[in-house]
C-alpha cells in the first residue's frame, strides 16, 4: 500500500515551516485513517520534487516522525506509516497523569494549571 494519490496539502504562505507542516499533516492523516498503519510513505526526493521544496525538508518530518515513533524507516525498503501513534498516545496520558498529580501535590487550581500548560505548548509552538 503507497500514499501515491494523497492529498499533501502544504501552504507556502504560513509562518509554520515546510516540514512541520509535513509532519502534522502525516500525523493528521495517519490518525484519521486516510494513512494507516503500513502505508508506504514516497521516497524523500520524490516527495520534495512533487512538493518543490528541497529533500532536506522531507527528511526532517520524516526524521521527527520516527523519532516521534509515527513512521519507521526500513533502508531501501522506504518509510512507512507505524502503529506507534498509540504509544505516542500511552506517553501524552502518562505525562497528563504526572502533571495532574504535581498540581495537586502543590494546590493549583486547574485555571492556573492549564494557563502554565497553555503557555508552555505555544513556547514551543504547539497550538
Amino acid at each position: 500500500m503507497e500514499a501515491s494519490g494523497f492529498d499533501w496539502r502544504m501552504n507556502r504562505d504560513s509562518a509554520v515551516p515546510l516540514f512541520e507542516q509535513l509532519r502534522l499533516r502525516i500525523i493528521e492523516a495517519a490518525d484519521a485513517g486516510e494513512l494507516p498503519v503500513g502505508t508506504k510513505l514516497p521516497p524523500v526526493r520524490r516527495l520534495a520534487d512533487h512538493l518543490g521544496v528541497v529533500p532536506n525538508t522531507v527528511a526532517r518530518a520524516y526524521r521527527e516522525l520516527e523519532t516521534a515513533g509515527r513512521v519507521e524507516t526500513h533502508g531501501r525498503a522506504g518509510t512507512v506509516v507505524s502503529a506507534g501513534a498509540g504509544k505516542a498516545r500511552q506517553q501524552l496520558g502518562d505525562a497528563a497523569e504526572a502533571f495532574a498529580l504535581a498540581v495537586h501535590g502543590q494546590g493549583i487550581g486547574a485555571k492556573e494549571a492549564l494557563a502554565a500548560a497553555k503557555a508552555a505548548m505555544e513556547r514551543h509552538g504547539i497550538k
